[in-house]
């Protein structure tokens, strides 16, 4: 019996010599992989310096487009800085045409001195603040006889008028400017077109009724 307790765990001990070395060489090799692995992504010097190379690039290239921007923010500022104050100053020119009109129409004071002297004051109050506009730029849009463009006009009614080509502008609603070179507001404005076209439509429309 001792014996072959003896033999049985001889036979286990060589068992797991056996397994301890046929181990350690597959984990040499694991290593082994796991280095090369480690060596393929390492990069070289060169690769290394153009990589900086393309991120100095890229930082440089950002750097300027962020100057460019704040370069024209400036001049956006200095240019145009006045736009809002300039399209609140407006209702000042509306005002005064409006109060010119309501004075003219009045039935009481028409042909009077009176009012003839206070158009004359309204008139050079006006042109006043015409004049200090174009000081600054801001200028009226011409409307009237001018073909409409819709970067500059807002068509509000059509008229029928066939001295003029279809499109063309016969009334001034409204009067719009520029500031520089932007548009502060368009001119509203009321756009001619032919007579012809509402005949010819009652024309057909008759046909069509005799027909049926």
């Amino acid at each position: 019996m001792e014996k072959d307790q003896k033999e049985y765990i001889q036979d286990k001990n060589l068992a797991t010599e056996e397994n301890i070395q046929t181990a350690k060489p597959q984990n040499q090799t694991d290593d082994h992989d796991d280095k090369k692995g480690e060596d393929k992504k390492e990069l070289t010097l060169e690769e290394k310096i153009l990589e900086l190379e393309d991120k100095l690039a890229r930082t440089f290239a950002e750097m300027e487009n962020q100057r460019r921007r704040f370069e024209k923010e400036k001049e956006d500022a200095f240019e145009y800085g006045g736009f809002s104050f300039a399209k609140e100053a407006l209702s000042l020119i509306d005002n005064f045409e409006r109060s010119k009109n309501i004075l003219e129409s009045d039935e009481k004071l028409k042909g009077s001195d009176a009012l003839k002297k206070t158009l004359e004051h309204f008139d050079i109050i006006y042109k006043d603040l015409i004049s200090i506009f174009n000081k600054n730029d801001i200028k009226q849009i011409d409307s009237v006889n001018k073909k409409l463009d819709p970067n500059l006009h807002q068509a509000m009614m059509e008229i029928e008028d066939d001295s003029k080509e279809p499109g063309t502008i016969v009334q001034e609603i409204q009067k719009g400017f520029t500031i520089k070179d932007r548009l502060l507001r368009p001119s509203l404005v009321g756009v001619a077109k032919k007579i012809q076209e509402k005949a010819t439509k009652t024309e057909e429309t008759k046909e069509n009724l005799e027909t049926k």
